[in-house]
């Protein structure tokens, strides 16, 4: 028994430490692809598909055959007196009997079945089910472009504090052991204490940068665990780097791409909104129309003073009906003609909408081109001012070491090399998300 208790916590602690130490891998694609699936928005717009389709169902089914059953019981506490004129049972003319017609208790079922002829609104409604299953299924699009440009953000976001992480430890590296031979030569009596004192201010800054982009590198895992739809609090390591990842998203063909407004999904909602109103408008002129069904009802009466409507021998009597219904509207006092006027005036809202969309969008094309390829040129620029101020760095490092330059001069080189890196790694960043952005604008994303 001992034995077997030992066995159970040991596989208990084994599968908790097998659990805590799980980690998810993602490439930037593998990312994408789980949050298309996993991501909590993403997950209800695909819900609100099927919803859209059990409501085209449930549009169509009202034009469909319409059974319903019935069944009333009825027990007279005290039965309902008729009066019956005297001479009909040889009495008195002028004098009444009171009789009762009915026995005590009564059962009736029926069963009635309902037909839709004709009606103008359920011919629009059909229409409108589909309507609405397009734009489901356009918020479902648009949904899908906005997680992945989210995650593909997010990602980056992870990649530039990491790359942010290492350029500021290597860099409190470098700066520490210049402090360290600072110091020692300022021992020696062999430079002042100056430049000791430069040094551990900007050792002091660089410090206080370190904290604030561990708590920023923290964040950003958080951020993109909610966007992947996973816990904040599982582990999850990127597989791709941020200047490879970079480098992977300079495609110059990109800017060349026609402009097609149709393709984009802001474009094709408000194209579903123009409709939804014109659909709106033949709703209200369908109000006009008569609108013809038709029923079907069959059931059975039983009677009886006790309740023996479960016997076997109880009498029931049958009966049926066909019957038709025609509405016709003839007068409203303007009602119909003031809702159809309204719906006329909000289609051409929708038109005028819709053409906004198409120019706004024009604009939004070139402008989000026209920063991809700025993100381009400026990732271009400060890799070649990265290079400069590290040259400038170790040249005013070289000099100072040997007496030329000032602590001041150092410390000005190297805030200018922290600078530069921290642009750099923002223009890595910046192609990364304006290509994702105008990727987005131009619906150019085959998943």
């Amino acid at each position: 028994m001992k034995n077997a208790t030992l066995i159970l916590i040991s596989f208990i602690y084994t599968s908790f430490m097998f659990s805590q130490e799980t980690i998810n891998k993602f490439s930037l694609q593998e990312a994408i692809d789980f949050a298309l699936e996993n991501n909590r928005t993403a997950k209800n717009a695909v819900r609100n598909i099927e919803a859209a389709k059990k409501q085209k169902w449930e549009t169509t089914a009202t034009g469909l055959p319409q059974i319903s059953g019935n069944v009333d019981y009825t027990n007279w506490l005290k039965n309902q007196v008729s009066m019956l004129p005297g001479e009909l049972a040889g009495g008195e003319p002028g004098t009444f009997i009171p009789v009762t017609f009915s026995p005590k208790q009564s059962m009736n079922a029926t069963a009635t079945l309902n037909q839709l002829l004709f009606d103008g609104s359920y011919i629009v409604g059909l229409q409108s089910a589909k309507v609405y299953l397009e734009i489901s299924q356009n918020a479902k699009t648009k949904t899908e472009l906005e997680v992945r440009k989210a995650v593909i953000n997010a990602y980056g976001n992870v990649l530039l504090a990491e790359e942010n992480l290492t350029i500021v430890n290597r860099n409190i590296e470098v700066l520490q052991k210049n402090l360290d031979e600072t110091t020692k030569i300022y021992e020696n009596g062999l430079t002042e204490e100056e430049s000791v004192e430069q040094l551990q201010i900007t050792l002091s800054s660089l410090e206080n940068h370190l904290n604030n982009v561990v708590r920023s590198k923290n964040l950003a895992y958080k951020m993109f665990n909610i966007t992947l739809g996973i816990d904040l609090q599982e582990n999850t390591v990127l597989t791709d780097n941020l200047e490879t990842l970079t480098l992977q998203n300079i495609s110059l063909e990109l800017l060349k791409t026609d402009d097609h407004i149709e393709n984009n999904i802001d474009y094709q909602i408000a194209k579903n909104q123009e409709v939804s109103k014109e659909l709106l408008l033949k709703l209200e002129k369908s109000s006009f129309l008569p609108r013809l069904s038709a029923f079907v009802n069959a059931g059975y009466n039983s009677f009886s003073d006790k309740f023996t409507f479960t016997n076997n021998n109880q009498e029931w009597y049958g009966s049926s009906l066909l019957g038709v219904s025609l509405s016709i509207p003839v007068f409203s006092s303007g009602m119909r003609s003031a809702a159809t006027q309204r719906a006329q005036i909000d289609v051409e809202i929708a038109k005028e909408e819709l053409t906004e969309t198409e120019q706004q969008l024009k604009f939004q094309i070139a402008a989000a081109k026209s920063d991809y390829q700025f993100a381009i040129e400026e990732y271009e620029n400060k890799r070649q001012s990265l290079n400069l101020a590290e040259r400038i760095e170790q040249k005013n490092q070289t000099k100072f070491f040997e007496g030329i330059a000032s602590s001041f001069d150092l410390r000005q080189a190297q805030t200018q090399l922290y600078a530069t890196q921290q642009e750099f790694l923002q223009s890595m960043f910046n192609v990364i998300a304006k290509k994702a952005e105008l990727e987005t604008i131009l619906n150019t994303i085959n998943y």
